[in-house]
């Protein structure tokens, strides 16, 4: 599964085959039939183990009473900025797949992955506008849109980014720990002005 995962990032779904895959993981093909069926089904698997399904972390945010709606919004901010980064091979696999837009089995497993965290981000924010933090008629998908879009955008522009701020020494490490921080106070801030300000 991860040299499926490296594959696909690398070279796109359509652009890697079983063969491939076998090759490079040293197995025969008939084992990836064996344990998955077809390339589709080895898609699905890896969309299973690293598809970020925050329900869980929205139950627990939901049931801590020591953290306000603000608090709360903003730890599921950090949580979802640090899943995109420990997941970069991934997180290019769905850029990759949604530009190109061309497999609907796909199309559809992210859609899925979509929806059930916009319906989890739902949650969230009707527990902020039923304690009055939050103003009434929020946008899910666009605010999702714009944690995710940013987050994004900087992780395919790393290059661009070290050069203009000067950090090309920077390992990757030490880059990771340096753009969280800075994505979340920047992400923090654009949700505050949403979620409060009345346009």
């Amino acid at each position: 599964m991860d040299t499926a995962e490296a594959l696909f990032s690398r070279k796109g779904y359509d652009g890697t085959s079983v063969r491939d895959i076998a090759e490079a993981a040293g197995i025969n093909t008939a084992m990836i039939s064996y344990y998955f069926g077809s390339k589709e089904k080895l898609m699905e698997e890896i969309f299973e183990r690293k598809s970020m399904n925050i329900r869980e972390k929205v139950d627990s945010l939901l049931k801590d009473e020591a953290l306000d709606p603000f608090q709360k919004i903003y730890t599921l901010v950090d949580t979802y900025i640090d899943a995109i980064i420990q997941r970069k091979v991934f997180h290019r696999i769905l850029l990759c797949e949604q530009i190109i837009n061309q497999n609907p089995a796909i199309i559809q497993l992210m859609e899925k992955m979509k929806t059930r965290n916009s319906d989890s981000v739902n949650d969230l924010i009707r527990y902020g506008q039923k304690k009055g933090a939050f103003k009434k008629n929020i946008d899910i998908p666009m605010l999702t849109g714009t944690l995710v879009g940013t987050v994004s955008q900087i992780l395919i522009s790393t290059d661009f980014y070290k050069h203009y701020h000067h950090l090309e020494a920077m390992s990757e490490e030490e880059f990771d720990r340096f753009i969280k921080k800075k994505l979340s106070v920047h992400i923090k801030n654009i949700y505050k002005a949403i979620l409060t300000h009345e346009v």
